[in-house]
């Protein structure tokens, strides 16, 4: 079904109250001239400058976590016109944040009226404004059942529903997620407005609400223990106890590359850029053999999902990591997100063998190549000279010669400037119509597209977080936080579980370089008690670090728990003394709160 023209915009701001976008609106209040929508046709020129030129940064920075092409982006950068060097574009969050949009549009407190067009224009903080959305005619109950549908059917499933079936203006629909488009941007080209529209809904998803029900391990346990379809996201953190370094912490691969010198490099990322690798391959390969996957055995973790896997509830493994551990745990269902070593590719013609063959070279630190392409090279006839040369040809030709020969043989790892293979986004799209839980482990999720799973999962899916550090940007309802390897642990303990043992390393590879800790059986006690945060869904096991995020966690319980028991604060004042006496005896012969 073709999508309807989404610039349609018959449906003016605010609509008719008989039109069909009137939702159930009836009884919300008018918008008065203070409203919004109707300040927003008062704008000065400077004033519509500074609301356009703010959507437009913040349009163009969402892109850093939205995907779109660069015709949108022009499109949208084409609203500017003349005053386009008024907005500064070049410093977009370089992690996603999406940070506010122009919504609603107030004003600072009014002056004379000379001094009107000096007023600074305010942008609105809250993304989701009860202004625009009564007065655009949407009504509480409409917009509920649509943030039902968006966060328990997916994105996808919302803009076929709303666009194509419904045929709803797309300025209409975002004005129920409170963002009143300015004027230029409404008439923007299909496309263009269709990526507004899933970055709202993005805003929208990432807004998941905490599952009240589950708090405990115990909670934990039986979710593990009864559910048939879990879905485990990991990352490098369940490959540190192998020896592999993870990415991002204070000691990880990022923080090596840096403080070591040892590499041409401007970026650490620059170790896994596409371009920078066509240029510099002896870079990478003089690296490579550090975290190639012979040297390591799996880990608990590794050994845990396939636990899962051979208890029949393993709906499927998406990783990060390209070490393969996965695969050599046996674990059958599993999605590289970004590649592996298990495969590799040349750049120039693109034909693909088996990693083992190129392993020779990564551990020799050597450029592998093409046999192919250098094959075809060889076989060539050189071209006879004519003539004698002049001046210094020779010297010319030499630095005419190619840095390296051609067809380099390149892991199939996704380096940063490539994109995900089709097999994630067709997973994804079939797991999440049957995922009943979600555990993530060992990962930050700071890497799109593989951080925006959990947004497109259903939000009635129970999450639960596994991890050293707080993963602050998503709202999990079960938080585990310690080394993930006797978390894992403890959890088979209390399932019952017994982890399978060790793989061993494939014959001819090296041993890993590491002491190997010796492991706990799964049956036998843990040594350590975990302890909660309060009364929350926080539980601190060995190896915790929760910072300044649990630290304030605990105090926000701590005046939970007081509040609940009617117990003052404390304080060396006198007057809060008194207040004490008073409030004790303002509350005597009343019924204490149960904590719950």
């Amino acid at each position: 079904m073709s999508l309807p023209d989404p610039t349609n915009t018959s449906h003016a701001f605010p609509p008719h109250p008989k039109t069909a976008f009137a939702h159930a609106a009836d009884h919300e209040p008018e918008p008065d001239a203070d409203h919004p929508l109707v300040r927003a046709a008062n704008l000065t020129p400077r004033q519509r400058n500074a609301v356009l030129g703010a959507q437009v940064r913040f349009f163009i920075e969402a892109s850093e976590s939205v995907e779109t092409d660069e015709e949108t982006i022009r499109d949208i950068l084409s609203a500017l016109g003349e005053i386009v060097e008024d907005v500064e574009l070049d410093d977009a969050d370089a992690d996603g944040d999406l940070g506010e949009p122009s919504g609603a549009v107030a004003y600072a407190e009014e002056g004379d009226e000379e001094d009107k067009d000096e007023e600074e224009v305010e942008i609105n903080t809250n993304f989701r404004d009860e202004d625009v959305r009564i007065g655009a005619g949407w009504g509480k109950q409409e917009v509920r059942r649509m943030l039902y549908h968006l966060k328990h059917h997916g994105m996808s499933s919302f803009v076929k529903e709303y666009v194509s079936t419904r045929a709803i203006p797309i300025p209409e629909l975002l004005c129920a997620f409170g963002l009143l488009l300015a004027d230029e941007l409404q008439t923007k080209k299909p496309n263009t407005l269709l990526y507004f529209l899933r970055v709202a809904l993005y805003r929208e998803l990432q807004l998941r609400e905490k599952l009240p029900q589950y708090n405990t391990i115990d909670d934990a346990v039986n979710l593990i223990a009864t559910s048939r379809r879990i879905l485990i996201l990991t990352g490098a953190g369940i490959s540190v106890s192998c020896g592999i370094p993870d990415f991002r912490s204070r000691n990880g691969l990022y923080a090596t590359l840096k403080d070591s010198g040892e590499y041409d490099l401007d970026d650490p990322q620059q170790m896994f850029d596409i371009e920078y690798f066509r240029e510099h391959p002896n870079v990478f390969y003089s690296f490579a053999k550090n975290i190639y996957p012979s040297n390591f055995i799996p880990s608990p973790c590794h050994r845990f999902i396939k636990l899962v896997e051979d208890q029949g509830k393993l709906l499927r493994n998406y990783t990060q990591n390209i070490d393969t551990l996965e695969t050599l745990a046996g674990v059958r269902t599993v999605l590289q997100c970004h590649g592996s070593f298990a495969t590799a590719s040349c750049v120039q013609c693109r034909t693909r063998v088996a990693g083992k063959e190129i392993e020779a070279e990564i551990l020799r630190g050597e450029i592998p190549l093409c046999k192919i392409c250098n094959a075809a090279k060889k076989s060539k006839p050189r071209r006879k000279s004519r003539g004698k040369r002049r001046n210094n040809d020779d010297d010319d030709d030499e630095e005419d010669e190619p840095p390296f020969p051609p067809g380099i043989m390149k892991p199939d790892i996704t380096f940063f400037g490539e994109k995900l293979t089709d097999d994630f986004d067709y997973a994804l799209a079939e797991d999440r119509q049957s995922v009943d839980l979600i555990l993530v482990i060992g990962t930050s999720l700071k890497v799109s597209p593989v951080s925006d799973i959990l947004t497109h999962m259903p939000h009635s899916v129970p999450q639960i977080l596994i991890n050293k550090t707080p993963v602050k940007h998503i709202n999990p309802d079960i938080v585990l936080l310690g080394n993930a390897d006797a978390i894992v642990e403890y959890l088979c303990a209390q399932l019952g579980w017994e982890l399978p043992p060790h793989t061993p390393p494939s014959a001819g590879l090296q041993p890993p370089a590491y002491p190997v800790r010796k492991k706990r059986r799964s049956q036998e006690p843990a040594s350590f008690t975990p302890q909660r945060v309060g009364n929350s869904h926080v539980w601190l096991f060995e190896g915790a670090d929760g910072g300044k995020w649990v630290e304030d966690l605990e105090t926000e319980q701590a005046a939970a728990a007081l509040a609940a028991l009617h117990v003052p604060s404390l304080s060396s004042s006198q007057s809060s003394l008194t207040s004490q006496s008073s409030s004790k005896s303002e509350s005597r012969g009343k019924k204490k709160a149960r904590v719950s």
